[in-house]
């Protein structure tokens, strides 16, 4: 049997950026993003051990050497594209100017997390990178709709992205990109559109799925409690690995799941809303699904970040399952 024809992804971005105007986003941003996972992949290979650099970030978290290093490459990466104005991340939450953009047709500004899963990473498990990409020089007190793409690497077996694109007057989009044999020059490495279309699949299901973060929660919250115990007693398939992307990923890939961060007195929220929740919401929500705020069920992308520090709990995935579970917690 002949092997499906992949596009390449200068290819699809055509097809789904045609316009002029998004030049920039096409051309450079998004392959620069797409580039810099490629090289944190090849540096988490070659990194002989994972441990503590004896500093913190801004928000007190301590650092690996690998989020210093993933960091590092995203940093590299993005100063080498004249339309983004300005970067955060959860390692530097403060958005600092990148390039002089003050007369270009295109002005983006990132927030990205640029190694997500640091409690995993240790045994080897799937981690990964998040990025929302707004529109303008700040992401901070901007209508949500200003996040126009979100890209998630995954570092696992095998390194890939997702990609989602929310631009005005067109399509919302979510499609999956492999990355070939790695060359010396990270331009010329070969990068796949392996799923042109990733849609969250609709009723009824063959199997469905739950991810349960923050499982001690369940002691604390008896209705949490119950819905675990439902998950099991309705036979609902367990994947979660305490990897917010690997376990967001994995729904995307089966076409069903619902993953819950839930938040209680004792368990306070931990997801920062401009550097996960934002950018994990667009690509859900691109896909078909929802994503919702778990303390109060309203939808993530309905209000704006005003703090770098912002965080929240989240309820994500496919919507009929987003929908049980709210009711199951929120009543």
């Amino acid at each position: 049997m002949a092997e499906p024809h992949h596009p390449d992804l200068e290819t699809h971005l055509q097809s789904l950026i045609p316009s002029p105007s998004r030049s920039s986003l096409r051309d450079s941003v998004i392959p620069a993003l797409l580039q810099s996972i490629s090289k944190i992949a090849t540096a988490l290979r070659t990194s002989s051990k994972v441990s503590q650099v004896g500093t913190a970030n801004a928000f007190g978290d301590d650092q690996l050497n690998v989020d210093v290093i993933a960091e590092d490459i995203i940093r590299t990466a993005i100063s080498k594209c004249p339309s983004i104005a300005t970067a955060s991340s959860e390692e530097d939450p403060v958005e600092k100017a990148i390039s002089s953009v003050e007369n270009a047709a295109e002005k983006y500004t990132l927030a990205f997390d640029p190694l997500d899963g640091s409690s995993i990473i240790a045994p080897n498990w799937t981690v990964g990178t998040i990025v929302g990409i707004w529109e303008g020089g700040s992401a901070l007190n901007q209508s949500p709709d200003r996040q126009i793409a979100a890209i998630l690497g995954v570092y696992g077996p095998r390194t890939a992205a997702i990609v989602a694109l929310r631009i005005p007057g067109s399509e919302d989009a979510c499609f999956e990109v492999d990355f070939g044999d790695e060359a010396s020059d990270l331009r010329k490495a070969s990068m796949e559109v392996v799923r042109p279309r990733i849609h969250l699949e609709s009723p009824p299901f063959k199997t469905r799925y739950f991810a349960p973060a923050n499982l001690r929660a369940a002691a604390e919250d008896p209705k949490y409690m119950d819905l675990v115990t439902r998950f099991i007693a309705q036979k609902y398939t367990l994947r979660y690995s305490g990897g917010l992307v690997p376990d967001v990923v994995h729904a995307l890939v089966k076409g069903h799941g619902v993953y819950i961060s839930p938040i209680t007195a004792a368990s306070q929220a931990k997801l920062r809303r401009l550097y996960e929740l934002a950018p994990i919401a667009l690509i859900i929500e691109c896909a078909g699904g929802s994503a919702v705020e778990s303390k109060s069920g309203e939808r993530i992308l309905e209000s704006e970040v005003k703090d770098t520090d912002e965080r929240g709990g989240l309820i994500c995935g496919t919507k009929e399952e987003v929908e049980e579970v709210v009711k199951a917690l929120l009543g």
